[in-house]
């Protein structure tokens, strides 16, 4: 899933450690987050959507997202 962590983070100025102490989990995630690799619970995007002073929504482009999986669901029919 798409997400605006790794581009909200670094205007903030801010490395993925300090992101990940914030938000209580390890740079692991953060990196992986900000790769796609992994999708944050809905808990950890909220935590991080604080931090940013964002909303979840736009935190994980939720719109793009379910417009995507929308097209890619109607490639099957």
């Amino acid at each position: 899933m798409k997400t605006r962590v790794k581009e909200l983070r670094t205007q903030a100025g801010m490395t993925q450690q300090q992101l990940a102490d914030l938000v209580r989990v390890s740079s692991r995630t953060i990196i992986s987050i900000e790769k796609e690799q992994y999708n944050p619970s809905l808990m950890l995007a909220y935590r991080m959507a604080e931090v940013f002073g964002v909303s979840v929504e736009e935190l994980c482009c939720l719109k793009e997202n379910k417009e995507l999986e929308d097209r890619e669901y109607e490639s099957l029919q």
